[in-house]
């Protein structure tokens, strides 16, 4: 009964401990954006649009990769050398993660006005 009670527990902490990390945002969903929002654009606003939420999504990537590597070996860490150290993560996903998806969805939303009108814009 005792090994069962300690077994389960264990699996509990392990898995709050995983949900208090940051996500990776190579596995980062983007947020649902409707394309109404940029029906109006020209090419041109479509590509300068693109450009800035490109350069966006791309200091936010950074930062949550970041994030999430100091997570992982946060994690590692206490798991190996010394549980207590597992307090210290910052765990789950921040505002900056929810900024990144709903960019994410902006950029899918512009690329989609952007075949629908048929614009020469090479998009990442």
């Amino acid at each position: 009964m005792k090994f069962i009670y300690k077994k389960s527990l264990s699996c509990l902490v392990a898995l709050v401990l995983l949900a208090a990390c940051a996500t990776n945002p190579d596995k980062m969903s983007a947020a649902s954006v409707s394309t109404l929002r940029y029906e109006s654009y020209s090419c041109k606003q479509i590509a300068v649009e693109s450009e800035r939420i490109e350069e966006k999504i791309t200091r936010l990537y950074g930062e949550l990769k970041k994030d999430s590597q100091n997570d992982t070996l946060q994690m590692a860490a206490g798991l190996i050398l010394f549980v207590p150290i597992l307090l210290f993560l910052e765990g789950g996903d921040s505002a900056e993660a929810a900024e990144y998806r709903s960019l994410k969805g902006q950029y899918e939303a512009l690329q989609q006005v952007s075949m629908h009108k048929k614009c020469d814009i090479a998009f990442n």
